[in-house]
């Protein structure tokens, strides 16, 4: 059964970057400076789609546990990335934010995020939701400790980002098969799509195939089919 809907709000667990890196034999960091050029296309792509919400798993709370050069590398990246590609997404109408845990982030690198958030408020185009330092369980636990009572709606206001929409689609590259700790609670009825392509690799037909795909599901919310 297909509904034809279209995705407009749409998240992506960008995986496969060491892979994509060892199988050249290239150095990790290699793999996540393409992947961080696959984001900046991917972001041109989406806006081009008319997708209004999209969020990406650029770092988890787990990830800490790399190896340090590794981590080091990719906070040095973050920076030099916010500061570079945030003009360019001011002039395309995204509008940034970022979610997770900023505490345990140099001082510069949340200046650097403030400043991104700060700079593209106004935009409408597109929120880009960029989920670093960010664990699903990490968001829960944070939102419990100033939940007080009142159901769903007033716990969902008590989490990183409030205005995110709940996803349509959640993408995931590389083949794996699982959500890794990201969006639990927003996921609770997200369609889920699997991409055997490596994330630096992914690329518009990717995109174009995981919402195409999306448009011929039926979402029932937990409900029964209608019976003719």
């Amino acid at each position: 059964m297909s509904d034809g809907a279209r995705a407009t709000r749409v998240a992506i667990i960008m995986d496969g970057n060491g892979r994509w890196a060892g199988d050249r034999g290239l150095p990790v960091l290699e793999g996540h400076r393409r992947g961080a050029q696959t984001l900046k296309q991917t972001v041109k792509d989406a806006v081009a789609m008319e997708i209004r919400e999209l969020t990406v798993y650029a770092f988890s709370t787990e990830n800490w546990s790399r190896p340090e050069d590794e981590v080091s590398g990719l906070m040095e990246m973050f920076a030099e990335l916010i500061v570079s590609e945030t003009p360019e997404l001011d002039e395309q109408g995204v509008r940034m934010r970022f979610v997770g845990r900023r505490d345990q982030v140099s001082e510069r690198l949340r200046e650097q995020m403030g400043w991104a958030e700060t700079e593209t408020a106004d935009n409408e185009r597109m929120t880009l939701f960029v989920a670093f330092n960010y664990g699903g369980r990490a968001e829960i636990l944070d939102a419990a400790e100033h939940y007080e009572g009142g159901g769903e709606e007033v716990f969902a206001g008590l989490l990183y980002a409030p205005e995110m929409s709940e996803p349509e689609l959640v993408i995931r590259t590389s083949g794996e098969k699982r959500l890794s700790n990201f969006l639990l609670w927003q996921s609770a009825y997200a369609e889920l799509y699997f991409s055997e392509v490596l994330w630096p690799d992914f690329d518009r037909a990717e995109l174009k195939a995981a919402l195409q795909e999306y448009a011929t599901r039926a979402r029932r919310f937990g409900t029964r089919e209608a019976t003719e």
